[in-house]
C-alpha cells in the first residue's frame, strides 16, 4: 500500500478555511490580500485552527488598527509554557522526544516530553520559592543547550520575563543589555566549548553579579564542570532535580494575552541596545503561524505528521534561537547543536551540522545564509551523508542568499536523490520576532529570491515619495500591525525610542530598515540594510557598541564602521580608524583592535578590513556619517547621498570617494572574464 501524498500545511489551512469559514482563494496572492485586509478574520482563524485555549473569552481580536499601540485579544488569558505542555502526553505517546542536543565533543542528550515538563516544573517551583513574581526579570547567560529551554519555560510559566545573552558575548556587551532591565535572578554557565576549545566564563559570571545589584539569586549550570570560585549560587542541576506530587501538579499561570514574555535586543546605530518586550500570546500566535504556514513545520494540527525533527542552527544571542524553540509550541522535536558549525581553526570542517542532521533524521534544516555559502566554498559533498535524505526543506535567513549558493545546494540534494528539495528563505527581525517575507511550499522557487510576503504581514516596498512600488527597490515597510510587534521597550518613557526606531520616517507605518524589491510575480528580494546597523551572519549589533570597544584603545582617536551587503556577493565590513599622530596601522595594532572587538562584542564583529584615515566624516552636530559612506561604497554618487552644507568636515569626503572608486575598480577586475 503506497503512502498518501504529502499535503503542505498551508494547503491544510486553506482546506480548513473553506470548510469552516466558507473562504476559497484561487491564488496565494488572493489569500495574502484577504489576510492583510481582514486582520481580525485572519488572526481569529489561526487561533481557531490551532485550537488555542483561554479560560476567559476575548472581547475582540484587534481593538484598534494602529501602530504602535495595537491591542490584541483583550480579555483572553494565555501562557507560552501551557501551549508547549499541551503536547506532553500525545507526543510522548507517539514515541517522539521533545529535544535532542549534541555538542562539539560529540555528547548527545535526549529529553522526553515528560522529562522536559518535569524539569521545567521543578525549576519553576525553586524560583518561586526564591521569590520570583510575575513581571520580575530573569537574565540568562547560557549556550544553546537543553538547560536554556528548560529555564525559559520555568521562568515564563510563573510570569517572569526572560532575557538571554550568549556566552560568546563580551562582558560589556552583556551588561549593556542586562543593566537596562535590572534582573532579579541570573542563570549562567561556568563556561562553553567552541571551536575545539573550552572557554572558562566563571570570571565573567562574577563580573555580571557584581555589576547587577538587582540580582538576588544566582543559578549556575556546570557546563564544563568547573569548580571555580563564584559568588554564592545554586547548582542548576539540583534545582531541576525535584520530583513528587507538587511537581506533578504544577501548572503554568494564566496571564493576560499581552503579559511580557521576554526581552530581546536589537541594536541601532546610536545608544544602548534596544530592550524589546514581546507578549506571550502575540509571540505564540505569530511563531506558530509562520512555522506552520510558511516553514511547513509542525505536528499538533496535523495528526499524521508526528515525528517532525526541526533544526535551525543558532546561538542564544540570535532570535533564531527563539524561533528554533518555538517548534515545541506545536509538538515538534527540536534538534539543537552547541558549537562551531565550521569546526575549529586548526581543523576546519563544514560537515559538522550536516552529519548531525543525518544522524538524527532531521526533516527541516535551517541556518544562516553565510553557513551555506561557506559550505559551497569549502567544497562540501553531501553525497557522503546519505542520512540527509530525510531532509525535505532547507531554511535560510540572516542575510540574502545568493542565487549561486541556492543552486549549489539544490544540486547537492539532487545528487542525494532529493530532486524537489525546498528552500524556505525568510527575512524578518528580532524587532518583532517573526518574518515579513518567507516561503510557501506550493509556490515556484526562483534561486536568489524569497517566495512571498507572509500572511498577515502588510508589507510593501516604498519609494522616496512614500508610494508602494512593484519591480523597484524601496524601503521595506509594514502598513498594518502584527500581534508579535513589541508591546513596548523596557523603560522607554513615552515610547520615545520605540517611535524613533520604526516610525520616524513614516508615522504610523513600520519602517524596517531593509531594501526590498517585490517582483510582479510576488517574489521578494532583500538587498541588505537601509540603515547603518551591523548585520554579521544574522546577528545585529549597533555601531556604537563597536566604537566603544575600539575607541577605548589609547591609539585610536576616532573610528567609523559600515556593513555592506551585496546581492550575490559576500558582505564586506571595513573599519576606518583615525590614529594618534605619528602612529601607523600596522599588523600589531590591527591585532590589538581585533582583540578589543572580540573581547567586548564577539569574534563575529571583527571587520573584514581596517583602514587608516585622516578624518571621520561628521555632521555639524557631530554625528558620524555612517549611512552616506555606506551608500557611497555601495556605488551611489556622492551628490545623492550627502549634503556637504550639513557637514562639519566636508573636505574629508574626497578620500572616501577615491576609496570607493578603487574598490569598484578592483571588484570589476576580479569579476571580468578571462582575456577581457
Amino acid at each position: 500500500m503506497s503512502a498518501a501524498p504529502y499535503v503542505p500545511r498551508i494547503r491544510l489551512y486553506q482546506d480548513w478555511l473553506r470548510a469552516h469559514r466558507g473562504l476559497q482563494f484561487d491564488s496565494y496572492q488572493q489569500l495574502w490580500e484577504w489576510s492583510v485586509r481582514d486582520l481580525s478574520g485572519f488572526w481569529q482563524s489561526l487561533w481557531d485552527w490551532f485550537g488555542m485555549e483561554s479560560p476567559t473569552p476575548h472581547r475582540q481580536v484587534l481593538a484598534e488598527e494602529k501602530m504602535p499601540g495595537a491591542r490584541w485579544f483583550e480579555g483572553a488569558q494565555f501562557n507560552y509554557a501551557r501551549q508547549v505542555f499541551r503536547h506532553v502526553q500525545p507526543a510522548h505517546a507517539a514515541g517522539f522526544p521533545a529535544i535532542i542536543a549534541r555538542d562539539e565533543k560529540g555528547r548527545q542528550r535526549e529529553l522526553s516530553w515528560p522529562e522536559l515538563r518535569r524539569q521545567a516544573a521543578s525549576l519553576a517551583l525553586h524560583l518561586r520559592a526564591q521569590g520570583l513574581q510575575p513581571g520580575d526579570r530573569v537574565a540568562a547567560y547560557l549556550p544553546n543547550i537543553p538547560e536554556a529551554m528548560v529555564a525559559f519555560l520555568a521562568v515564563v510559566s510563573l510570569g517572569g520575563v526572560w532575557s538571554i545573552c550568549a556566552p560568546d558575548m563580551g562582558t560589556n556587551a552583556v551588561l549593556d543589555r542586562f543593566k537596562q532591565i535590572a534582573p532579579k535572578m541570573l542563570i549562567a554557565c561556568d563556561g562553553v566549548s567552541y571551536g575545539g576549545r573550552d572557554h572558562d566564563r566563571t570570571d565573567v559570571v562574577g563580573q555580571l553579579v557584581a555589576a547587577l545589584p538587582s540580582v538576588t539569586h544566582l543559578l549556575v549550570h556546570r557546563n564544563l564542570g568547573l569548580d571555580a570560585a563564584l559568588p554564592a549560587f545554586t547548582d542548576l542541576a539540583q534545582a531541576t532535580a525535584a520530583a513528587g506530587a507538587e511537581v506533578d501538579a504544577f501548572e503554568p499561570m494564566w496571564l493576560p494575552f499581552d503579559h511580557p514574555l521576554w526581552i530581546v535586543y536589537s541594536s541601532g546605530t546610536t545608544g544602548l541596545p534596544k530592550p524589546i518586550v514581546h507578549g506571550h500570546g502575540g509571540i505564540t500566535l505569530v511563531m506558530m503561524g509562520a512555522g506552520a504556514l510558511h516553514n511547513d513545520v509542525g505536528c499538533s494540527y496535523d495528526p499524521n505528521s508526528w515525528g517532525e525533527r526541526y533544526h535551525w542552527y543558532s546561538s542564544t544571542g540570535w532570535v533564531m534561537w527563539n524561533a528554533q524553540m518555538a517548534g515545541l509550541l506545536s509538538g515538534t522535536t527540536c534538534c539543537i547543536y552547541d558549537g562551531n558549525p565550521g569546526g575549529s581553526k586548526e581543523n576546519p570542517d563544514w560537515t559538522v551540522l550536516w552529519r548531525f542532521a543525518a544522524d538524527l533524521g532531521v526533516t527541516f534544516f535551517g541556518a544562516g545564509a553565510a553557513f551555506f555559502a561557506n559550505c559551497m566554498k569549502a567544497g562540501v559533498d553531501l553525497r557522503q551523508h546519505p542520512g540527509l535524505k530525510t531532509v525535505r526543506a532547507l531554511g535560510t535567513t540572516g542575510s540574502p542568499l545568493s542565487e549561486d549558493v541556492q543552486r549549489w545546494g539544490t544540486r547537492q540534494f539532487e545528487q542525494l536523490g532529493t530532486p524537489d528539495i525546498w528552500w524556505c528563505n525568510i527575512s524578518g527581525g528580532t524587532d518583532f520576532a517573526g518574518a515579513f517575507i518567507g516561503g510557501n511550499r506550493e509556490l515556484p522557487q526562483v534561486p536568489g529570491q524569497m517566495q512571498c510576503r507572509e500572511l498577515g504581514c502588510a508589507v510593501e516596498a516604498w519609494n522616496e515619495q512614500g508610494e508602494p512600488v512593484i519591480g523597484e527597490v524601496g524601503e521595506l515597510v509594514c502598513t498594518k500591525p502584527i500581534p508579535s510587534m513589541p508591546i513596548y521597550f523596557w523603560n522607554d518613557q513615552d515610547n520615545a525610542r520605540y517611535l524613533s526606531s520604526y516610525f520616524d520616517m513614516y508615522p504610523g507605518v513600520w519602517r524596517h530598515g531593509d531594501w526590498l524589491r517585490i517582483t510582479p510575480e510576488g517574489g521578494c528580494i532583500i538587498y541588505g540594510r537601509s540603515d547603518a546597523t551591523i548585520n554579521r551572519h544574522g546577528l545585529r549589533m549597533g555601531t556604537s557598541e563597536l566604537y566603544s570597544a575600539v575607541e577605548a584603545l589609547p591609539e585610536v582617536l576616532d573610528s567609523l564602521v559600515v556593513d555592506l551587503e551585496f546581492l550575490g556577493r559576500e558582505s564586506y565590513m571595513p573599519l576606518f580608524v583615525v590614529l594618534r599622530p605619528g602612529l601607523t596601522l600596522d599588523a600589531g595594532l590591527q591585532a590589538k583592535i581585533a582583540g578589543a572587538i572580540r573581547t567586548a562584542l564577539s569574534p563575529r564583529f571583527v571587520p573584514d578590513e581596517m583602514v587608516q584615515v585622516a578624518e571621520v566624516p561628521r555632521t555639524l552636530s557631530g554625528k558620524k556619517q555612517e549611512l552616506p559612506i555606506k551608500k557611497l561604497l555601495l556605488g551611489q554618487p556622492l551628490e545623492k547621498v550627502v549634503n556637504r552644507d550639513a557637514m562639519a568636515n566636508p573636505q574629508c569626503l574626497e578620500w572616501y570617494v577615491a576609496f570607493a572608486g578603487r574598490r569598484t575598480a578592483a571588484s570589476a577586475s576580479r569579476t571580468a572574464p578571462s582575456g577581457s
